[in-house]
């Protein structure tokens, strides 16, 4: 995944090449459907503002819609359909396909999207100086603009940032159902952004927390923490499924009398009677190994679960436990995961495996 480069630069500063980082199997040229995601510099809300769970697009928002319904008259884009979009505040999600083989790399045709979409914000900041900032001042100047844009003048102005950020994320799609999946994820997108604003503390990560004297970094729910009924859920990899389902059977009849279940979810059987828990509507701690951004990365901020599990949160039913890296490495963790196993190597994946159980039994005892 690309990194994206949230501090604005200055005019045109896509001169770059726009297909850096991207997937090396893929020469982005080839028959395929795609969903590119690009984001404002900055991260500006320049685009829309979140109405109940509508987006209201800005002049600039709505500049920028004719201009994805253009990419396909661009010279030697004829065969780019624009299969689905979607207008963020501060963000844009575009879902096409190639038809037929394209003469150029298809990063050619974004540089030239965000180009002319540059134009547009250059052309608003030419009329209306707020704009020409990185504030919150050029959010608000958008309140007043007409509906009317004027034309794009190429003359760059050095004061006013590209609109996008560099670079861009692509995702290629490749398989069954995926495409109706992505529609939907991309048409929902801002019925989450409301949930989520409703619910700020939910998807607030938390640092330097402590659960059973595990520290650990957390988003979600923290009153399931707290809950009296406690309890792992763990499953042998050696179990058959018969005995699976008499195990999903009993974790239903225990979340129905209020107990919460701990679990890693590393194991097939784990993960089968997680997802019966959660979709039977239970409340789950899920117990992650770097599953959230580092707190300098440009994504930390805008973090969120993602599918169910983001439904499960906005619903306060679930609660995302990282551990500390350190913690794996424990004395009193180790020492453990020994008794279990017997000495196996801290860098092998049946040791994180091993261990991982041990920190959801140490959650469960308030304690190792």
């Amino acid at each position: 995944m690309a990194k994206a480069h949230l501090t604005p630069d200055g005019w045109r500063c896509e001169k770059q090449k726009e297909h850096l980082y991207r997937a090396k199997w893929m020469d982005y040229r080839s028959p395929s459907i795609q969903l590119l995601t690009m984001v404002t510099s900055d991260r500006l809300p320049l685009l829309g503002e979140l109405q109940g769970q509508h987006i209201a697009l800005t002049p600039l928002g709505q500049k920028v819609t004719e201009e994805i319904e253009r990419i396909p008259t661009y010279k030697g884009a004829s065969s780019i359909e624009i299969y689905n979009y979607v207008i963020m505040p501060d963000h844009i999600h575009i879902l096409l396909r190639i038809h037929d083989r394209l003469p150029k790399h298809l990063g050619q045709y974004i540089r030239w999207f965000k180009l002319q979409c540059s134009d547009a914000y250059q052309a608003l900041a030419a009329s209306h100086p707020a704009l020409a900032t990185t504030h919150t001042s050029a959010c608000s100047a958008l309140a007043a603009i007409p509906a009317s844009i004027p034309s794009a003048s190429h003359t760059p102005a050095s004061h006013t940032p590209c609109l996008f950020a560099k670079e861009y994320h692509d995702r290629i799609l490749t398989g069954k159902n995926q495409l109706t999946h992505m529609v939907r994820y991309i048409q929902d997108n801002p019925r989450r952004l409301a949930l989520k604003r409703a619910n700020r503390d939910l998807f607030r990560i938390r640092q330097n927390v402590t659960i059973g004297n595990i520290p650990c970094t957390t988003l979600g729910n923290m009153f399931l923490a707290e809950y009296p009924q406690r309890q792992v859920l763990q499953c042998s990899r050696r179990l058959t499924p018969d005995q699976i389902t008499t195990l999903k059977e009993e974790c239903l009849a225990a979340a129905s009398n209020g107990t919460v279940f701990i679990t890693a979810a590393i194991s097939e059987g784990e993960k089968l009677i997680s997802r019966a828990l959660r979709e039977a509507g239970y409340p789950l701690i899920i117990l992650l190994e770097q599953g959230f951004p580092e707190p300098d990365s440009p994504h930390y901020r805008y973090f969120k679960p993602q599918g169910v599990y983001f439904e499960a949160c906005a619903a306060g039913k679930l609660l995302l436990v990282e551990p500390s890296a350190e913690v794996l490495e424990h004395p009193d963790i180790a020492s453990r995961v020994i008794a279990k196993t017997g000495h196996i190597p801290h860098s092998t994946q049946r040791y994180r495996f091993v261990a991982m159980n041990v920190i959801a039994e140490c959650m469960c005892d308030d304690g190792c």
